[in-house]
C-alpha cells in the first residue's frame, strides 16, 4: 500500500487541488469554463509530456491528432447521428494509427527535422479540414455537435473533464516508473545501451507517440462535445506551440509540470487584453523559465519525479524488457 500511494503521490496531490477547485469554481459558470479549458489543454500539456518529456520526440502535431478526435467523433455524432459515447475508441485509436507508422519514419531524425516533419503533418490536418467541404464543413465548420449524456453543464463537464484527467494521469505515472517506463528513459538518453539490453527501440519510442497522440485525441474529443463546434481555426498549429509552451513552461519532463504550466498560461489570457500581448508575456515567461529553472517550475519542487525515473544508470534496463514482448509491459 505504502509503495502504492508513494508511485501515485501526484495523483493524491491533483485530487487535493481539484478538491479545493471544486469547492472554489462549485456553482460559478464562469470559473467551471476555465477549468475545463485548463483540464482539455492540459491533457494535451500531458500527450507533449509523454512524447518530449519522456521519449525526447519534439513533435508539433499534438492540436493535428487532437483535431482527428474531435473531428472523428463530431462527425459520427452529427452526421450519422451516433451517440458521443461511440466516438471515443475513434477518438482514440485513430490518432494511434497515425502517430504509430509516422514514428517508425521519423524518430531516427534528429529534433529540428523530425518537429518540421510533425509541423507539416498538423498543416495537412489543417488543409484537410478545409477543404472538406460538406463532409468536415469545410471553413464554415460544423456546429450542434451534442453534449456528452453525462455532461450536459458546466459543473458536470467539470467533474467528466478531470476525471478523464485523473485517470491519465494515474496511468501516466504507472507507466513512467514501471520497467517500460525506465527502458524509454534509457532508449532516449543511451539508445545503443537500450539496444545492448535488449529493447526495440525505435518500436518503445513509437509506440510512445503513439500514446501520447491517444491522449491528445481524448482531449480533442472532450474539446468538441464540450463547445460543440468545431471549425478549421478550432485547433491550429497555434494550438500545438501554445502545448508545447504549457509542457516546457510548468516542465515537461515532470507529471504534474504540464498540468502546471496550462492552468497558469490559460488563467493568464483571462487577464491579457490582446494577442500581441499574450505573444509578449508568454516569450517572456519562457525566457525566464529556461533561464532560471531549465526543467520547468515543477521541475524545481518537491513533487518532481523525473530525476528519479531518469536516473538509469545505476541499473540496466531488464532484459525481459526485449524485442518481443516489450509491449506487455
Amino acid at each position: 500500500m505504502n509503495a502504492l500511494l508513494l508511485r501515485q503521490r501526484s495523483t493524491v496531490l491533483l485530487m487535493g487541488v481539484l478538491l479545493v477547485g471544486t469547492l472554489v469554481s462549485y456553482g460559478r459558470p464562469f470559473w467551471l469554463d476555465n477549468s475545463i479549458m485548463v483540464g482539455i489543454f492540459g491533457l494535451m500539456a500531458l500527450s507533449v509530456g509523454l512524447s518530449y518529456g519522456q521519449a525526447g520526440i519534439l513533435s508539433m502535431a499534438t492540436a493535428g491528432f487532437a483535431s482527428v478526435g474531435a473531428f472523428g467523433s463530431a462527425l459520427l455524432s452529427t452526421r450519422y447521428g451516433l451517440s458521443p459515447l461511440m466516438g471515443l475508441p475513434l477518438a482514440v485509436l485513430g490518432p494511434v494509427l497515425l502517430a504509430y507508422p509516422l514514428a517508425r519514419a521519423i524518430t531516427r531524425l534528429s529534433p529540428l527535422p523530425l518537429s518540421i516533419a510533425t509541423f507539416l503533418l498538423s498543416g495537412i490536418f489543417e488543409i484537410a479540414i478545409r477543404e472538406g467541404g460538406d463532409f468536415t464543413g469545410g471553413y464554415v465548420g460544423m456546429s450542434g455537435i451534442p453534449t456528452l449524456p453525462f455532461g450536459q453543464g458546466p459543473q458536470e463537464m467539470h467533474f467528466v473533464v478531470w476525471t478523464v484527467v485523473l485517470v491519465v494521469v494515474a496511468l501516466y505515472s504507472n507507466l513512467i516508473e514501471s520497467t517500460y517506463g525506465r527502458a524509454i528513459k534509457t532508449a532516449r538518453h543511451d539508445p545503443l545501451r537500450a539496444t545492448a539490453d535488449g529493447v526495440d527501440v525505435p518500436h518503445l519510442l513509437a509506440s510512445t507517440f503513439a500514446a501520447s497522440a491517444a491522449i491528445a485525441g481524448l482531449a480533442g474529443w472532450l474539446y468538441a462535445h464540450h463547445m460543440s463546434y468545431m471549425g478549421p481555426d478550432s485547433l491550429t498549429t497555434h494550438v500545438s506551440i501554445s502545448v508545447m509552451l504549457m509542457a516546457v513552461v510548468g516542465g515537461a519532463g515532470t507529471l504534474l509540470g504540464p498540468l502546471l504550466g496550462a492552468g497558469l498560461l490559460t488563467l493568464l489570457t483571462l487577464y491579457l487584453p490582446a494577442a500581441e500581448t499574450q505573444g509578449m508575456v508568454f516569450g517572456v515567461i519562457l525566457l525566464g523559465v529556461l533561464v532560471f529553472a531549465p526543467d520547468g517550475l515543477a521541475g524545481t519542487s518537491w513533487w518532481r519525479k523525473s530525476k528519479k525515473t531518469a536516473a538509469v544508470n545505476g541499473s540496466a534496463v531488464p532484459s525481459m524488457v526485449s524485442k518481443g514482448d516489450s509491449h506487455e509491459h
